[in-house]
């Protein structure tokens, strides 16, 4: 066992990254499991590096919402001798990740909406808090019995600051990656809508929008030509099919914002989301939260004892 600030004790590796790896641990403390996030040396200096992660993870405690994995705490470590390395305590979040239930293959539609209309409002509370998630991908979002969590908050970003990471890093997952934050342009809530419009087409066809066997065919791919458009899907609201187009759009204007996703996506399937009430915001003619539907609450408390790397990605 090793604990951290002498507080956290890990107890079991549960995912890794290019730049982090997260692991199960106990809160001696507060006596409850948590999740760290240990962060791997970087290009830039430790001190660059632990300013940049306390910042990031001050923006994300910020953040209280259902569909949010929390972040609890932040701390430095000298796991690794002569290095002094950030690490973010976050919420234990207890199912499975949306990309061990895509191996199966696409979801039902009624599931696959519901779900990226719990995603859309997580990222609607981000984004009411001018916090851009910067990497929304199945493997950062989690299907548990109460409900979806989006994790990761760990990366987050003010919107509109510059990409702080070291050159030749694109901090996030190539395929769901917007095609400004390929050119290292300061992150925008715009940015997380691209990867929503990615999401919603892999929960529907079990596929990417791009034709592509390696991370340089997608990059290529992308450049030279645009998104496949959604195949008809019997029972899909038209609605749902545009939304999924606009999020692709390569101008950030036309993608539609977070919380007009989850509103429209939660129509679609007749779901309840909880959206932040913003001053001229309708609201919602449908009560707040609850359970996505029985069969997916089912679905994510199937063990299924598989590590999740993720998709293939630049960095994590």
């Amino acid at each position: 066992m090793r604990t951290l600030g002498g507080r956290y004790e890990l107890e079991q590796r549960i995912g890794i990254g290019g730049m982090s790896e997260v692991w199960r641990a106990h809160d001696l403390v507060l006596d409850r499991p948590v999740a760290v996030k240990l962060i791997s040396p970087g290009q830039d200096d430790e001190a660059t590096l632990v300013e940049r992660i306390r910042d990031e993870a001050r923006s994300a405690a910020r953040l209280v919402h259902p569909n949010v994995a929390s972040v609890h705490d932040f701390g430095t470590s000298t796991l690794l001798p002569g290095h002094e390395l950030p690490y973010i305590v976050m919420e234990l979040a207890e199912g499975e990740t949306l990309a061990a239930h895509l191996r199966d293959g696409p979801l039902d539609w009624r599931i696959a909406v519901r779900v990226c209309a719990e995603v859309s409002a997580g990222l609607a509370a981000a984004h009411a808090h001018g916090i851009v998630h910067r990497d929304v991908k199945p493997a950062n979002v989690i299907l548990t019995p109460s409900g979806v969590k989006v994790l990761d908050f760990g990366i987050a970003t003010p919107a509109g600051s510059p990409d702080r990471t070291p050159d030749g890093i694109v901090v996030g997952t190539p395929a769901y990656l917007a095609p400004e934050q390929l050119d290292r342009q300061p992150a925008t809530p715009a940015a997380d809508m691209y990867a929503v419009g990615v999401l919603v087409y892999y929960c529907l066809t079990g596929r990417l929008p791009y034709q592509a066997s390696s991370a340089t065919q997608l990059l290529g791919a992308r450049k030279r030509r645009a998104p496949e458009p959604l195949p008809e899907i019997e029972g899909l609201a038209p609605e749902v099919a545009d939304l999924c187009r606009n999020c692709l759009a390569d101008d950030p204007a036309r993608r539609p914002t977070s919380l007009v996703a989850a509103l429209l996506l939660a129509e679609a399937v007749d779901a309840r989301v909880y959206v932040p009430m913003l001053a001229g915001t309708p609201r919602p003619r449908n009560a707040p939260v609850s359970p996505w539907t029985d069969r997916a609450a089912a679905e994510a408390t199937q063990a299924m004892a598989v590590e999740d790397r993720g998709p293939t990605g630049l960095a994590c």
